[in-house]
C-alpha cells in the first residue's frame, strides 16, 4: 500500500476540548457582568447551532462565510434563547473569540510532536485560517500548512474540503490520512480516497457522550495521538 505522507486533523473535538474551553472563556467574560447561568450549557447550546449554520453554505442558501461570522450569529441566537439581551456588542465580539483559545487534550502536544518526525501534518478544519493559527499559537502547535474550509470555500464534508487538502501537498488523497475523532467526517474523507485514522474522545460531549470507538471501518483507531503515532510507526 502506497504510505501515507501527511496527515491532516479535524480540530474541534479532535484535539481540543471545545466544549470545557468555552464554558470556562464564557464565564470569565460573563460572569463579572453579573451574569449567571450553566456555563457547560452554554457551551453546548452554542455548539448546537454549529452543524445547521454551515449547512446555509453546504445547500448554497449562504455564500461561504468563515466560521467566526457564523459563530457570532450563532451566539446572538443563543444569548437570545437563554435571555441575555442586555449584553452588548463590544462584549458579544470578546466572547466570540472563545474559539480561538480552546485548551488542547492533554496528548495532543506530545503526539503531534511525535508524528512530525515522520509526516506532514496540517488542520482540516471547518475553522478558517486565522482562528487555526491563534489556536495553534496558544497551545504551541507547529503545522505545516493551514488546510480545510477556507481553502475549500465550502465546509465538510463536502468533498472539496478533503480533496483540496490533499492538492495543497501535490499529494494523491491515498497518501494523506484523515484523523478524527468524529466517524462521519472519516467516512466522508474516505470516499474521496484519504485514509483514516480515528482517535477516541469518549467525553468531548461531557462524561462517556463522546465517540470511544470509531463506527466505521478505519486504517488505524487509537485512543489518543500518542497511540496513534506508536501504531504509525510500526505501519
Amino acid at each position: 500500500m502506497t504510505p501515507i505522507r501527511a496527515l491532516v486533523f479535524d480540530v474541534f473535538g479532535t484535539l481540543v476540548d471545545w466544549r470545557s474551553g468555552v464554558a470556562r472563556f464564557a464565564e470569565q467574560q460573563l460572569a463579572p457582568l453579573g451574569v449567571r447561568d450553566d456555563w457547560l450549557a452554554f457551551a453546548d447550546d452554542w455548539r448546537a447551532q454549529y452543524q445547521p449554520a454551515m449547512e446555509e453554505v453546504r445547500t448554497g442558501r449562504l455564500g461561504y462565510q468563515k466560521l467566526d461570522t457564523l459563530h457570532r450569529r450563532n451566539l446572538d441566537v443563543v444569548l437570545r434563547a437563554r435571555g441575555h439581551h442586555a449584553i452588548n456588542d463590544a462584549t458579544r465580539v470578546k466572547l466570540n473569540l472563545a474559539w480561538h483559545a480552546l485548551p488542547a487534550w492533554p496528548d495532543v502536544g506530545p503526539g503531534l510532536a511525535a508524528l512530525r518526525q515522520k509526516f506532514l501534518l496540517a488542520p482540516c478544519s471547518n475553522g478558517h485560517m486565522a482562528l487555526m493559527a491563534n489556536l495553534a499559537r496558544h497551545n504551541d502547535w507547529h503545522w505545516d500548512a493551514i488546510l480545510g474550509a477556507e481553502l475549500a470555500q465550502d465546509y465538510k464534508p463536502k468533498a472539496v474540503v478533503y480533496t483540496s487538502a490533499a492538492a495543497a501537498f501535490d499529494l494523491a488523497p491515498h497518501e494523506v490520512m484523515m484523523v478524527a475523532a468524529h466517524s462521519n467526517d472519516l467516512q466522508a474523507a474516505a470516499a474521496c480516497g484519504l485514509r483514516t485514522g480515528f482517535v477516541a474522545r469518549p467525553d468531548e460531549y461531557g462524561p462517556g457522550s463522546g465517540e470511544a470507538r470509531a463506527g466505521m471501518a478505519v486504517d488505524f483507531e487509537a485512543t489518543d495521538l500518542m497511540h496513534l503515532a506508536r501504531l504509525l510507526r510500526l505501519e
